[in-house]
């Protein structure tokens, strides 16, 4: 068996026709005899280019509107059978089946279809059946058929056959692979519609499309890729307008600020580092939300990542330019601030287009060793009507703007999260620590360095507000925030002791609200 596959018929039957004329052209001149179907069928001609009918090659006709087309042993013989077997080559003679050298499918746009809306009837006859079980036969017998499933193929294809006279076992592996690789996550896609309103299916499949391999993964030794999986917008929609190219840990990074920033109605700037917000503010005008974040902890906001929920201005440009960021990432930027940004040439401006809903349903999940867990996503907001007044002072109208403004913070800070706020902006967070008062006291002296850094003399804690991300397990933490000067808190509440946390606060005449919901992030 030679290594190199001369293609002397192909079957081309495709809903993308991007790249198809040029395709069928190149095999054309080079003598290959071109099988296709209805709608492909009918562009080559009005192309020029000679076709067969594949109901005139097997005398069978379209049926069934349509569903119905190349489920005939004449195809699926051409495909299936093997060069090297007498028994299938007598077989094929026997029945008058001609071997079919390399197949073009595309599948029916049924993700496109879903994606819009569309009606259950309408999703149903994007169910492609024909397209991947003439995949599914082309891909396992590619020792003899090479199989092309997208239209970035092509090119490539066409090269190789250009160069060598045909495609190689190399070749052919690898497209087999890529072409199960589309059926499965054809199939996930449609097995994910079947299953919508059922959690957690017995069989769940995750399926991406690559958009980039890089550099590295979070360190050097470690091998990444980035896959897009949904139309959430975000980093996986986002236009790169300039800069080097994108890290696992800006990916990451970046995914978390924009996330953060999306929770907050006004113009807000969330600054991330290490996963972490180390400033989030809003304001009315997106340059002033960008100096009260910044304010939060100038230091950690050294070479992070700046999250926009308006659109990028001149002015707020300009700002953030002036200290060290890796990534800049906003729904738009008008034309000053993308002037004033391409003079940082290593920084990278990512355009989304939109902004993802906090609040929309969506899944979760994590590896594990010999599986993964999956989640819904924390959509959970809290507002005004969801807060319970448990201590003898109530906050006072603003203070609840801080404490809710504090508690959405909270969700995308790592446990255990203390969020100290005053104004709509943060004014010290502690994240990540293995004791919730650790991190109360290390917010408390974060803020602190922040407000010595800038010459302030008064703690900013003083009259701030403190949210948490779950309860507090002793009265210890929210003495920690007692003694750093907030005057109103909001918690969870759950903890056994809760009489003893919600006596603390009377004792200190502060006010203490509970919501009932948790936000750990781990």
């Amino acid at each position: 068996m030679s290594d190199i596959l001369p293609i002397r018929r192909a079957l081309i039957s495709v809903s993308d026709k991007h790249g198809l004329h040029e395709l069928a052209a190149a095999l054309a001149g080079r003598g290959v005899e071109i099988l296709s179907t209805g709608g492909s069928a009918q562009a080559l001609r009005e192309a020029g280019i000679a076709v067969i009918e594949v109901s005139a090659y097997t005398g069978f006709p379209e049926i069934l509107g349509g569903r119905v087309k190349t489920l005939v042993p004449q195809i699926h013989g051409g495909l299936l059978g093997r060069r090297d077997d007498p028994v299938h080559l007598a077989e094929m003679a026997a029945h008058a089946i001609a071997p079919i050298d390399l197949l073009v499918v595309n599948l029916y746009p049924f993700e496109a279809t879903l994606a819009r809306g569309a009606a259950p009837a309408a999703c149903i006859e994007m169910i492609d059946i024909g397209g991947p079980a003439l995949i599914r036969a082309a891909a396992k017998n590619h020792d003899f058929v090479a199989v092309l499933t997208e239209p970035t193929q092509y090119a490539g294809i066409l090269a190789e056959i250009e160069a060598t006279g045909g495609l190689c076992q190399a070749t052919r592996r690898a497209l087999a692979g890529a072409a199960y690789a589309r059926t499965a996550a054809y199939d996930a896609a449609i097995a994910g519609w079947f299953a919508e309103g059922e959690a957690f299916p017995p069989r769940f499949t995750l399926a991406g499309e690559r958009r980039e391999v890089l550099r590295y993964g979070e360190n050097p030794h470690q091998r990444a890729a980035f896959y897009a999986s949904g139309a959430r917008p975000g980093v996986a929609t986002a236009r790169q307008v300039q800069g080097k190219a994108l890290s696992y840990n800006n990916l990451a990074d970046t995914d978390a600020a924009f996330e953060c920033v999306a929770e907050f109605e006004r113009p807000s700037v969330a600054i991330v580092k290490h996963a972490n917000p180390c400033g989030v503010a809003s304001a009315p005008h997106l340059a002033d939300a960008w100096a009260l974040a910044l304010r939060c902890d100038p230091t950690s906001a050294y070479g992070g990542i700046v999250a926009c929920n308006r659109t990028l201005d001149g002015e707020t440009a300009e700002r953030i330019g002036a200290i060290f960021t890796e990534v800049i990432v906003a729904p738009d930027a008008d034309a000053a601030a993308i002037a004033v940004l391409a003079r940082k040439k290593n920084l990278r401006l990512l355009l989304t287009g939109g902004l993802p809903d906090p609040a929309a349903p969506g899944l979760a999940w994590r590896s594990l060793a010999g599986g993964f867990l999956l989640q819904s996503r924390d959509a959970g907001r809290v507002a005004r009507a969801d807060l319970r007044c448990v201590t003898r002072r109530a906050p006072s109208e603003a203070e609840i703007d801080d404490l809710l403004f504090a508690f959405r913070v909270c969700k995308h800070v790592k446990s255990n999260a203390i969020v100290y706020a005053s104004g709509g902006a943060t004014i010290g967070i502690g994240a990540g620590q293995m004791s919730r008062v650790d991190s109360v006291r290390i917010a408390a002296w974060k803020s602190a360095e922040a407000a010595r850094a800038a010459g302030i003399e008064a703690p900013l804690t003083r009259g701030s507000v403190v949210a948490s991300d779950a309860f507090f397990p002793f009265a210890d933490g929210l003495q920690a925030a007692i003694e750093a000067g907030a005057t109103a808190v909001i918690q969870p509440g759950g903890s056994l002791r809760d009489a003893e946390v919600i006596a603390a606060a009377d004792a200190a005449g502060i006010a203490m609200v509970f919501t009932g919901m948790r936000h750990f992030r781990h």
